[in-house]
């Protein structure tokens, strides 16, 4: 299992709720899940500036995320999630 964090900074929230309609299936083709996600943040330490929203996705392995990341059918609904504001996501491992 590996995880990857996904933090958004949302200027348009009509593109969000529309990417949220698909995004499960999308994961799930790559056996990938949403884990978590929040927009309510609690600072541990330090001080990062806090998305507006982050989750937490899984994926069985590298590969499977990769292959998410960058499967070609699904380029327009990573766009989608892109034009909901600033979208930032990083594979841990």
């Amino acid at each position: 299992m590996i995880y990857a964090y996904a933090q958004l900074t949302v200027t348009n929230p009509d593109a969000l709720n529309a990417y949220r309609e698909k995004a499960g299936e999308a994961l799930a083709r790559h056996g990938g899940k949403v884990e978590a996600a929040s927009k309510d943040f609690t600072t541990l330490d330090g001080s990062p500036a806090a998305p507006d929203t982050a989750a937490l996705l899984s994926f069985p392995d590298r590969d499977a995320a990769l292959a998410w990341a960058n499967d070609p059918d699904l380029a327009d609904l990573h766009a989608l999630r892109r034009s909901a504001g600033g979208s930032d996501i990083l594979l841990l491992g």
